[in-house]
Parts: structure tokens; sequence; C-alpha cells
């Protein structure tokens, strides 16, 4: 099974060997000397940094993305998540459907809209969410102790669910851990995004802990 079949049949997949280990240790030096603001999180706008940007537009990350996507894809936001054992938070279950946008129009299927430093953020419809692809470039490894994402396969067809839906889903579907190395990636179509969490294409990822 390829990597567009696997991304179809499970809304998921990791992929091995992307970036070596001295491309990895540059990155996590870029970031650390970048001048974004940093929150306790890590860096919400990440693309503003022309190192970062660089990073997105990798020949590698733009061949994935246009094997799932199309042509046409391109990197639009990049989020640095920086976890740690002492910066670190829960997250229940939840569809991750707000996007960033250049501005604020009212639309059928758009919104609750929100402002996050400074940028307009609308949830999506799921037509939307269809057309957007989540790649977590891995900086640091993922392991079973440190907090890996965890995600319910098979649920990228379900759409836009409420609390209760998402719920009922995980009460029904047995959860995998993402173990993944650095510089692997993991590649998510986040119209399966109700249950396989963050992140749109070129999102980073640091931090011993995930």
């Amino acid at each position: 099974m390829n990597l567009r079949e696997s991304i179809l049949e499970s809304g998921f997949a990791i992929v091995l060997n992307v970036f070596a280990a001295d491309e990895i240790s540059r990155a996590s030096e870029l970031l650390r000397e970048t001048s974004l603001r940093r929150s306790r999180a890590g860096i919400r706008h990440a693309l503003a940094d022309p190192a970062i940007a660089t990073l997105a537009s990798d020949k590698r990350l733009l061949r994935i993305a246009q094997e799932i996507l199309g042509a046409g894809a391109i990197p639009f936001r990049a989020t640095l998540f920086d976890k740690s054992r002492l910066s670190n938070w829960l997250v229940v279950w939840h569809q991750d459907t707000a996007l960033p946008l250049r501005g604020r129009r009212d639309a059928p299927g758009w919104g609750p809209w929100s402002i996050k430093s400074g940028i307009h953020y609308a949830h999506a419809p799921a037509n939307a969410l269809r057309r957007v692809l989540a790649i977590r470039v891995h900086l640091d490894d993922s392991s079973a102790d440190n907090g890996p994402l965890r995600v319910l396969p098979h649920t990228h067809t379900s759409g836009v669910l409420d609390d209760r839906g998402i719920h009922q889903l995980a009460e029904e579907i047995a959860p995998v851990d993402c173990l993944v190395a650095s510089g692997r990636l993991l590649v998510m179509k986040p119209a399966n995004r109700p249950l396989l969490f963050k992140i749109a294409f070129g999102a980073l990822q640091k931090g011993p802990a995930h």
C-alpha cells in the first residue's frame, strides 16, 4: 500500500527517513534563534520566519502534499509545538477545524470566528477540510513514554461532529499511539482531524514530549 492509499484508508501514515540528523539539528537551531514570539506551547504562526518557510516548502514535503492533494498544494501554516515535562498540557478528543484566513468574510458553513495572534480564524466546513493535509515534522523522538499523539484510525470520513459524536467514536474505536522518530513525518488527512488532532501542511513539532 502506497502513501496515498494509506492516507485514504486509515486517515494517517508515518513516513520514514525523510530528514537526516544534521537537517533536524539545523532546524532545531534555527527555531531556537527565531525572533518570533514564543508562548509556553511554542510558536503559532511560524511561517513568518524565513527559515521555517523554507523548510515548509522543502521539495520532499511538497511532493508528499501534492501526491495527496494535487499539484496545487502549498504550505499555508506552520506551528511549533514545544512540549516538555516542564511545559505540557492535556488535550481531550476533539475536532480541530479552525483555519487561518486573510480576513473575515461571512459565508455559509464558516464560523464561529476568532482572532489568534492578530490572525482571523474560522471553523471550516468539511468540504474545505478535505483540501488540507497535515504534516508533522518530528524534531525529537515521540515515544510511548513522552506523550505521543493518539489517533482514532478510519475516522477521517466522519465529517464535522459535535461533542456527543466525538465521544461516541472514542468509545467505539481503539486508539493508536503515533510513535514517530526524529526526522520522520506523521501525515494526516484533516477531514479526519475530528479525531486525528492538529496542524496543517508545513507544521513542525518539537520537544521531548508530544
